[in-house]
């Protein structure tokens, strides 16, 4: 395991992990394990725009910067991203970071690394686009290997202890809209039919027909871009889901999660939320390794698709195959499985 030898205990870190939501939730043990190690050290977190609220609230981060990385990538407005690029590196390397630590590995994390002019700035040795060429110091991540795992690596290299895997979720209050559904409805489970891509998503009609097999209710959440989906799910179910994709913020969401017996999910940001509640998943896998990203600790349930063709890592397929081998009675057996639903 490599070594990193730091001069003086850091004042201030820099921790640079914008997205995805499932991703920043991975990092949740490594930002605890740097807490530990380094409690006099204030942690500031690089996040991106919409999933700000994982991380904000969360008592071990002193300072969010929010970059709206989705604006950046527009071709219009290349003379105001670089004019925020240039705004933001000036104030970052303002803070005198006496560590920076690059969790994305891409040429843009990269670049922001190096912008810190923090004499220690850690990255992956196998980051792309050639980010690791603005590292003073490389962690070998490796591929094979879970992404809690991956960047627990990084703070085991500076030393510190990472037996006990934590998930520091925020503090946030349960509102009063998701406190009376969840007395309206009782016991239930969550269902998540969305993913960012098309290629990880389920049948609707599949998640409806589990919907009215199981012996309690289900709420459908995800993002507004989920709401036909979800509504579709309600409509087939028999009566015994709720659609809510799209009526809930992160902070409803968490609570949502918290409450459920139970979440049936593709591979999407929620499932690693509830993982980290220690909330039961059953999560379906296609074109995606559950080696790599799937639910993370025990009592989770993986259906991986039996299709030759799986993992491909395809953001687009013709026929998506490797999802539509999922079969509802496979689904459902696996509730069964976890032993939290009625016989």
């Amino acid at each position: 395991m490599e070594r990193i030898t730091i001069r003086a205990i850091p004042r201030k870190i820099l921790v640079i992990k914008p997205s995805s939501l499932g991703d920043v939730v991975h990092s949740l043990p490594f930002l605890s394990a740097l807490n530990e190690c380094f409690p006099l050290a204030k942690i500031h977190w690089v996040i991106a725009k919409g999933i700000e609220d994982i991380i904000d609230g969360n008592q071990l981060v002193s300072k969010l910067w929010i970059i709206d990385k989705d604006q950046w990538k527009k071709v219009g407005r290349i003379s105001g991203t670089i004019s925020e690029l240039g705004r933001l590196a000036k104030n970052i390397r303002a803070e005198a970071y006496d560590i920076a630590i690059d969790l994305q590995g891409l040429m843009r994390s990269g670049l922001m690394t190096k912008a810190t002019g923090a004499p220690v700035r850690i990255g992956f040795a196998e980051a792309r686009e050639g980010s690791a060429l603005f590292y003073t110091h490389k962690v070998t991540g490796g591929k094979d290997v879970h992404a809690v795992d991956r960047y627990l690596k990084v703070v085991q290299a500076l030393g510190c202890d990472v037996e006990a895997v934590r998930f520091p979720m925020p503090l946030i209050r349960e509102s009063e809209k998701i406190r009376q559904l969840r007395s309206q409805i009782g016991d239930y489970a969550v269902i998540v039919a969305g993913a960012r891509w098309e290629t990880k998503k389920w049948p609707a009609h599949r998640f409806a027909a589990l919907a009215a097999m199981l012996d309690i209710n289900s709420a459908v959440v995800g993002s507004a871009a989920d709401h036909g989906i979800s509504k579709a799910i309600e409509e087939q179910s028999s009566g015994k889901a709720i659609s809510m994709a799209g009526e809930t913020d992160m902070g409803e969401l968490i609570w949502l999660i918290r409450g459920a017996k139970l979440v049936i999910t593709n591979d999407s940001g929620p499932m690693h939320i509830a993982a980290a509640c220690g909330i039961p998943v059953v999560a379906l896998f296609g074109p995606t390794n559950p080696d790599r990203t799937g639910p993370y600790g025990r009592n989770n349930v993986i259906i991986r698709s039996a299709a030759p063709c799986a993992p491909c890592y395809k953001r687009r397929c013709k026929d998506l195959k490797c999802m539509k081998d999922i079969s509802v009675e496979q689904v459902y057996n696996a509730t069964r499985e976890i032993s939290l639903l009625k016989p």
